[in-house]
C-alpha cells in the first residue's frame, strides 16, 4: 500500500461515517453509529473547539499502535479519534509493511 492508497482509504473512511448524515436521516444524526475514523488534527485551541463544535466532545488523540490495535480487535468509537503528522506517517509505514508481507 503506497502514501496515496493509505490517504485514499482514510479519506473513504471519513466520507462513510459521513454517508448517515448526508442520506438526511434525522435519527441517524442524534445517535452515531460506532465506528473506527482517524482523522489528522493538532491540538491549536481552534482545532480543538471545532473538533468539539463537529463531534460534541474533545478530540482524544491515538498513537498508530493503538490504531492497529483498535482494528485488529475491532474496536470502535462514537466519534473519530485524531493522530498527529507524524502518527499518521508512523500508521501509513506500519500499513504499507503489512500489506508489503501479505
Amino acid at each position: 500500500m503506497n502514501k496515496m492508497t493509505a490517504i485514499t482509504t482514510v479519506a473513504a473512511l471519513m466520507l462513510a461515517s459521513a454517508a448517515p448524515a448526508l442520506a438526511g436521516d434525522a435519527q441517524t444524526r442524534s445517535a452515531p453509529t460506532p465506528q473506527r475514523v482517524v482523522m489528522m488534527c493538532d491540538a491549536t485551541p481552534a482545532t480543538v473547539s471545532a473538533f468539539r463544535r463537529e463531534h460534541g466532545q474533545r478530540p482524544v488523540f491515538v498513537t498508530a499502535d493503538q490504531v492497529l490495535s483498535a482494528r485488529a480487535t475491532g474496536q470502535q468509537w462514537s466519534a473519530p479519534r485524531c493522530m498527529t503528522a507524524r502518527e499518521h506517517g508512523r500508521l501509513v509505514q506500519a500499513m504499507s509493511s503489512y500489506a508489503a508481507a501479505r
